[in-house]
């Protein structure tokens, strides 16, 4: 090993070792509420996929040209501590997490520049996802999301003739050979926002992995040439189609919760059904994600711009050159 990458390799650890050391409490405490919390209990995973991303990567990664830009990234790392700071005395976490991203992408940035940042985008992106929002934000979602599904299954209840009122996001119905009304109640965690971060996160994996650089039209490494490929637009709607599969499969899944309770009692709601039915529309929502992406393909240009610049720049000619010949008698034929 070269003195230069004997050098590169101990400040790399040093860096690392400085940053676990500043963000030991923040990473465990992140690491404990995906433990405990199953609204993120996927970013257990988030840690394992940017390395597969990483591993994969490892050979473009590195065929990136160097160019540090050490004004902006240190900036970055600066505001990336000045946000742990003001998270710690704010006492919010996600401020602090939120610090952490900032920090790594501005070390990204003072070592080895943009360049390779904007192939990095999809990892932070990933932890981004993984660290649980303020939960004056996220009860800003998810009580919209209780009231989108309890009225959704009122009115898939109304249509096939079962009386039924509702209060809010408390749905009061009658069930059949039952002299009393039953409630059901449409908590937090039926409101479909668990499922909205999860399938998010699935969106970004599938739509990354389902990328074909190699489609890319040239130039697309230019400035603003990401806008000229397909496959930015088709990762772009895969990943934005997942929020209403989220909404409308939650919805679904109370309705026909509704509908069973009618029919069977409010029992069905509870236990293994209630369990079972959670698993059934994360199923079904993948196979809607992945459908979408398959119409996509389906209507993609049959030649992608790459291959038309190809097919329209000239052969070169070949030149073929013509000695004279000369006969016997010395004459030029």
């Amino acid at each position: 090993m070269s003195v230069p990458a004997n050098r590169k390799l101990w400040q790399g650890i040093a860096i690392s070792f400085a940053i676990v050391f500043a963000y030991a409490t923040v990473l465990s405490k992140l690491v404990h509420d995906w433990w405990t919390d199953e609204n993120y209990s996927h970013g257990l995973l988030i840690p394992f996929i940017i390395g597969y991303i990483l591993w994969t990567q490892r050979h473009k990664l590195a065929s990136v040209p160097v160019k540090s830009a050490t004004f902006l990234g240190g900036a970055a790392v600066i505001l990336g501590l000045f946000g742990l700071w003001a998270g710690v005395a704010g006492a919010e976490l996600y401020t602090q997490r939120l610090s952490l991203v900032l920090l790594l992408a501005g070390t990204v940035v003072y070592f080895w520049g943009v360049r390779l940042l904007r192939f990095l985008l999809v990892p932070f992106g990933l932890l981004v996802l993984a660290i649980p929002i303020p939960a004056i934000i996220f009860n800003q979602i998810a009580f919209p999301l209780q009231l989108f599904a309890s009225r959704c299954a009122v009115y898939s209840m109304s249509l096939l003739g079962i009386p039924v009122l509702r209060q809010g996001n408390i749905i009061e119905l009658k069930p059949l050979n039952s002299f009393e009304t039953k409630k059901l109640e449409v908590v937090e965690a039926c409101s479909g926002i668990r499922s909205l971060m999860t399938l998010l996160t699935l969106a970004v994996v599938f739509a990354y992995f389902t990328h074909s650089p190699s489609d890319e039209p040239p130039g697309s490494n230019k400035r603003f040439g990401w806008l000229r490929s397909y496959w930015f637009w088709r990762s772009t709607i895969i990943v934005i189609s997942a929020v209403p599969i989220a909404i409308l499969t939650n919805a679904f899944r109370v309705s026909g919760t509704g509908i069973l309770a009618h029919y069977y009692g409010t029992q069905v709601a509870d236990g293994f059904f209630h369990s079972f039915s959670g698993w059934a529309i994360y199923v079904v929502a993948f196979i809607l994600l992945f459908g979408i992406g398959m119409i996509l393909d389906r209507f993609r240009p049959a030649q992608s711009e790459g291959e038309q610049v190809e097919r329209k720049s000239p052969e070169p000619e070949s030149t073929v050159s013509i000695s004279p010949v000369v006969s016997a008698e010395g004459s030029e034929l």
